[in-house]
């Protein structure tokens, strides 16, 4: 069997976890013994196609992105147009039995390729721009990406969500039936989260051996949620004492984020250390003890894996996907979504309390252990068959 997965992103180019995300499953798809082939964009540094651990890769050459996001729409159509001539010029070589896009960004190559290979088509939705946005998609370009979306969703012949809630989410919002939706969680491999080889060194440069680090990771953008965060630590560090944090991450709301955290008298308390490498990110959860998932829409909550396959506590806002990924208070803590006092009284348990903190870390070991690539792809490859099997509506 032959797939044809198409991203906007793959390693070594990567905006953010989707990236990650499309390699190991196609990675672990290749291991499943399906011919796995991936369009991208890439720069001009990374070669036009070669195979990596079973995957051949294409690269359609793209400019940098731009920063606006009006720009950006008329960016992404142009950038479907040469992978549907990427995947046009592929097709005329080799015979697909199924296409995978994965979010909006690819929607219109992935429709005209499905169509042309008159094979069926499947799409997984990260993120949804109704959820980013808290249903405010009247204007554009949000209601742009909003419709492409809505009518990716209704021409998939499947459609693949990362979690419960987003099923429920992406039926409600798109007016699907929750059957045409499957739910194949994201996975997580703990090898791969090799930290830098000094972690003594590193936690010095941020804290005192006797402080309490916090750690906040992600892109800073409002749905991520950490303005409530940092609305939170004052009162944290006053009953706490001795506590210090670090946000590491770039994005849009970054200005914002460091006034806000000069206004409230933060700065002597903390760093903002921006876009980091994986070296020095799975390094930081190894040496915070805790790390704060704070988001106000989240679909899945790879980050909160991460810190507990690291041995990191986690505290977790209680919304969308992040209540399947810490389930119970065995593995990890949950607060009232969009509640600074309650992030900041549940945070404070975790610092005080020593052996909370080592029970949080001996069960989320194990938890972090049922998220597993190879299941995600076998699931995946499930779907393939299954849809290739059918007749194309």
């Amino acid at each position: 069997m032959r797939a044809l997965i198409l991203s906007w992103e793959y390693p070594p180019l990567i905006e953010g976890g989707l990236a990650r995300h499309v390699r190991k499953l196609a990675e672990g798809l290749a291991a499943e013994g399906i011919e796995v082939h991936v369009i991208t964009r890439g720069h001009e540094e990374s070669p036009p196609e070669e195979e990596l651990w079973g995957v051949m890769i294409h690269r359609v050459r793209e400019p940098e992105r731009p920063r606006d996001l009006g720009e950006f729409v008329t960016w992404i159509e142009h950038m479907n147009a040469d992978m549907l001539a990427a995947g046009v010029e592929l097709g005329d070589r080799i015979a697909f039995d199924l296409v995978h896009g994965h979010d909006w960004l690819v929607a219109g190559a992935g429709d005209h390729l499905a169509k042309r290979f008159r094979c069926p088509l499947a799409v997984t939705i990260h993120a949804t721009e109704y959820g980013r946005h808290q249903g405010w998609v009247d204007k554009h370009p949000q209601s742009y990406i909003h419709g492409v979306e809505r009518w990716m969703a209704n021409r998939a012949e499947r459609v693949i969500a990362c979690s419960s809630y987003m099923r429920e989410h992406v039926a409600d919002v798109y007016g699907l039936e929750e059957e045409r939706i499957l739910v194949i969680p994201n996975g997580i491999d703990p090898k791969e989260l090799v930290p830098v080889d000094d972690l003594d060194s590193l936690r010095s440069r941020f804290a005192a051996p006797h402080e309490r680090l916090v750690l906040l990771v992600g892109r800073l953008v409002y749905e991520k949620g950490f303005q409530i965060a940092l609305e939170a630590l004052p009162g944290l560090i006053e009953r706490v004492g001795d506590v210090r944090f670090l946000v590491a991450g770039s994005g849009t709301a970054e200005a914002e984020l460091r006034r806000q955290a000069a206004d409230r008298g933060l700065d002597e308390h903390g760093t903002f250390l921006g876009w980091i490498g994986d070296d020095v990110l799975h390094s930081l959860y190894r040496i915070a003890d805790l790390t704060v998932v704070p988001s106000i829409y989240e679909p899945f909550g790879l980050v909160a894996l991460e810190a507990m396959a690291s041995g990191c506590p986690c505290l977790v806002s209680d919304t969308g996907g992040l209540r399947e990924v810490v389930p119970n208070e065995d593995v990890g803590l949950r607060f009232r979504s969009r509640d600074p006092a309650s992030l900041a009284a549940m945070a404070e348990r975790v610092l005080v309390d020593p052996a909370l903190r080592d029970r949080l870390v001996a069960e989320a070991s194990e938890h972090v252990l049922s998220f597993d690539w190879a299941d995600v792809a076998r699931q995946t490859a499930a779907v393939y068959r299954e849809l290739a099997a059918q007749p194309v509506r």
